[in-house]
């Protein structure tokens, strides 16, 4: 079975309601990936509707090109970061647009290819950029492991992680180094904090998702897109964007508070509590569990 086959895209029915989708608008997916999302929108801006599907992960662009193949001459696909957005809308004709959806999840297709580093589960090389390519990030996460003052390192899984055990964690790697793989790292966080019985999570979930933020810069680029959006938006416009935890939907809740207040603002919030997935739909599709989406209306 292909990746696009059993890719299941996060909150669907919410992200097409809010983003209301229309025949001939103009959208951008921001973070293609799979294509799911992709694909749903052009199918509800038939016939003539068109999409910029953006990807830093090249393999992500290749897949969900797969994918979006029957609607070929209404997609554009462009292996970019997420900051470059502006430039990619501006090559590809599509500003202004009708619609901008950013689903920041780590895709399916990146979490089970070992050889990616981003698994704690499946052993791979300790490397989690999201795009291995020219786009890459100079930084890999076996330098950060290895390389990095514990303090440091500790600082960054508490600030990027969330995790109240930062300095045992961070000497508890220290005293393994060096670590080469996935598992070796997964390996020295459970030996420096252990196991809790029946817990939901991993020990080291929090410390694999601190060094991927940091190897990609995804809060910097967040920041940057987000400041970026309303520039793109036609009036009327929706901005929709899917946050898996707590320092990614910080960002986006803080921006939207501020850019729908004062004497000129310049969106109206759709969403006034954050949106979560059904109970259903986390029973379908575990890794939908700690989805968040905000919506707004460029003013």
């Amino acid at each position: 079975m292909t990746s696009s086959a059993v890719h299941q895209p996060v909150m669907l029915d919410e992200a097409l309601a809010m983003l209301d989708v229309k025949p001939g608008g103009r959208y951008l997916d921001a973070t293609v990936g799979l294509g799911g999302h992709a694909q749903a929108v052009l199918e509800a801006s038939a016939p003539d509707g068109r999409l910029l599907g953006l990807d830093a992960d090249p393999e992500a662009i290749a897949a969900a090109g797969d994918r979006l193949q029957p609607f070929a001459g209404r997609i554009t696909l462009r292996q970019c970061w997420l900051d470059d957005a502006p430039e990619a809308g501006a090559d590809a004709d599509m500003s202004p647009l009708d619609g901008i959806l950013c689903d920041l999840g780590v895709s399916s297709l990146q979490l089970d290819t070992p050889e990616r580093g981003f698994s704690l589960r499946a052993d791979g090389p300790l490397d989690m950029r999201l795009g291995p390519s020219s786009v890459a990030s100079a930084v890999t996460a076996r330098q950060i492991v290895n390389d990095w003052p514990v303090e440091e390192l500790a600082d960054l899984i508490y600030e990027y992680g969330d995790d109240r055990r930062s300095r045992r964690i961070a000497r508890g790697i220290a005293r393994r180094r060096p670590i080469e793989t996935t598992v070796e790292l997964a390996d020295a966080v459970v030996e420096a904090v252990g196991t809790r019985p029946g817990a939901r999570i991993h020990p080291a979930t929090r410390v694999f998702q601190a060094i991927r933020l940091e190897v990609n810069r995804e809060l910097d680029r967040l920041a940057a897109f987000l400041t970026q959006a309303r520039g793109m938006l036609a009036l009327g416009g929706r901005l929709v964007v899917i946050a898996f935890h707590s320092l990614e939907d910080r960002i986006v809740k803080g921006f939207l508070r501020e850019q729908s207040s004062g004497d000129e603002p310049s969106f109206r919030t759709l969403t006034r509590r954050v949106l979560r997935p059904s109970t259903a739909e986390i029973q379908r599709n575990p890794r939908a569990r700690s989805a968040r989406l905000r919506a707004a209306e460029a003013i």
